[in-house]
This record gives C-alpha cells, structure tokens and sequence, in this order.
C-alpha cells in the first residue's frame, strides 16, 4: 500500500513529504499555471515517484480537450514523472507513454456501482492498456461495500480500487487491506469528495498496521 498525495501547485509537495506521502500525483487539470513548469518544480522539489494525471471532465476533472491535446500535455510532462494514468477514452496514446518508459495507470471514475461481472470486465479492459487498473466506483448499500471489497481481494494484482464521493469513505482506509495498491490522498484542499490528508492516513496506516 502506498499514499500518493494529489497536489494542485508545487508548493503542495514539501507538505506532503513530511506528512508521509510515498508517492506524488500532479493534477495537471487542476493546475493553475502552466502544468510542464509546475511538472518541472514538482521534480526539483522530491524524489519520490511522481504520477502525471490529467483527469477529464467526464471523470471528474478539468481538463475538456480530446485525445490528442491531452497527448500534447502529457507528452511534455513525461520527463519529469514515473507513472501515467491513461482514462480508457485517451487509451489510444498508452503505447507512447509506454515507450517512454512509464508506468500506466489506466483508470475509470465510475458515478455508480457496477455489478461484480463488469468490475471484472472493466479491469480485464483497463489491464488491456495499462500496468495497474484504477478503479473508482460509488456504493450506494453496504452489499455494494462488500462486493468492491471482494472485488479488490479478487482483482488480479497490482490494482488499485477506490471510491467516489464521501459516502462511506472509510471504506477508503479498508481497501488496502485487500491489496489495492494506492491510497488517493491530499495535503491542504481535496482533489476529490471524501480524501482523508496525507497525514490523517499515515496515521490509519499505523493504527491499523498498514504500514
């Protein structure tokens, strides 16, 4: 289990480190200058692993272009990060990311709860262009709880599961438990409904023997 903290500008990161991050997710979309020269300051700030996301409107985010312009983001970016996350809808670009030698994420935010057969069938997608599936989903019911938890244990590994919205997000510190590979955190101001901080985490992680 690793806590990667989703930070907006630069000066998120020195927060982060001393709050325990292990791993560094720029969110390009939500940056407010320009996202290669904050890319570049991140680099300069830490040697912790860096993950370079540009989340779509559709999925929660920012950014509104098509595939290639999100190319043209990432590819820029590439230097200075170690992992990618690749929505399905920009999957076309994941053979490039991968020649340059970084890592996938390929990631879905789901506003609903599959059934235990699509989560399955969305992962087996994901793995198609990908290193490491993400999957966010939205329970509703405590059956919904448990069928994401069984899901994760089940999921071939590395996978990374979550949830969207602040409904049950305790279920973010349980997840890890059952092999998801990151905890999605923040330092300052949530990038997304129901993130714990860093540090709140890394002290989850130690009374529950996480770490």
């Amino acid at each position: 289990m690793k806590i990667a903290a989703s930070v907006t500008e630069p000066s998120g990161v020195h927060r982060a480190v001393e709050d325990g991050a292990d791993i560094i997710e720029l969110r390009l979309d939500l940056f407010s200058g320009d996202p290669v020269e904050g890319a570049a300051s991140v680099r300069e700030l830490t040697d912790l692993p860096v993950i370079a996301t540009l989340r779509s409107v559709q999925e929660g985010g920012k950014f509104m272009g098509d595939p290639d312009r999100w190319m043209e983001i990432t590819e820029a970016v590439l230097p200075y990060a170690d992992y990618v996350d690749i929505e399905a809808r920009f999957q076309e670009h994941a053979s490039r990311v991968k020649d340059a030698g970084k890592t996938v994420i390929a990631s879905a935010h789901i506003p609903e709860m599959p059934a235990l057969p699509e989560l399955f069938a969305l992962e087996r997608m994901l793995r198609s262009f990908g290193d490491i599936p993400k999957v966010a989903v939205a329970p509703a019911t405590l059956d919904d709880v448990v069928n994401l938890v069984s899901f994760t244990h089940a999921a071939a590994k590395p996978v990374c599961t979550s949830i969207m919205g602040a409904g049950f997000r305790n279920i973010r510190a349980v997840l890890p438990l059952f092999g998801s590979e990151f905890v999605y955190c923040h330092v300052g101001k949530a990038t997304a409904h129901g993130q714990y901080s860093v540090a709140e985490f890394r002290e989850l992680a130690r009374l529950m023997d996480l770490e």
